[in-house]
């Protein structure tokens, strides 16, 4: 599926703010919409599987980043919080159509396994507005909070070396102890995504 593109509609001043953002980013290889570089460092030491999902040993995964902050809908949430479940974060854009594509899947999987001990977070990029967020959510039946990070901060906060997102969409699998275990760079299948999770579900 082809990469997306930022939107147009965006004021002078989000602009300029979108393209600091775009510059750090730069940085870390992480492209927005598009696909990124599947390594990260020496240092990373993934293991990357044939279904497009990269995973990294137990004992040698790192901690999350801290990721908090307020909600499309303006409650405050942090993934720490969670600590304890395995964590699914989706890096999203209402204006992405890969985005829109895999939405289905997601709410189908994330209410699946919600008994189980899995919790679906959403990081909202690259919206300027957050009424944009929340009707995607609503026409998408996300069941799911999402962080809203129009300027992609979230993103770079994720260490030198580690299972990072480099696209949009892209996603990230935390397990009980906090640390990266495994990420996707864009949409995933159903299939897919139960293939990501399962092997963190059987974790002891």
């Amino acid at each position: 599926m082809s990469a997306c593109r930022v939107p147009r509609r965006l004021t002078s001043r989000r602009r300029l703010a979108l393209l600091a953002a775009g510059a750090a980013a730069a940085s870390l290889t992480l492209s927005a919409c598009g696909d990124g570089a599947s390594g990260g460092s020496a240092q990373t030491r993934f293991v990357q599987g044939k279904n497009g999902i990269d995973t990294v040993k137990k004992d040698e995964r790192q901690p999350a980043p801290d990721l908090s902050g307020e909600t499309t809908t303006g409650k405050k949430l942090d993934v720490a919080a969670y600590k304890g479940k395995v964590v699914i974060l989706n890096v999203w854009g209402s204006w992405c159509g890969p985005c829109i594509a895999e939405a289905p899947n997601f709410a189908k999987v994330a209410n699946d396994t919600k008994s189980k001990g899995v919790q679906f977070i959403g990081i909202n990029t690259r919206d300027s507005q957050k009424s944009q967020a929340t009707s995607f959510e609503e026409e998408h039946k996300v069941p799911y909070p999402s962080l809203f990070d129009p300027t992609g901060r979230l993103m770079l906060r994720f260490p030198k070396g580690s299972l990072n997102p480099q696209s949009i969409p892209s996603t990230i699998a935390i397990d009980r102890q906090g640390k990266i275990a495994a990420r996707s760079i864009g949409p995933l299948a159903e299939n897919e995504l139960r293939k990501m999770i399962a092997p963190l579900l059987a974790e002891k």
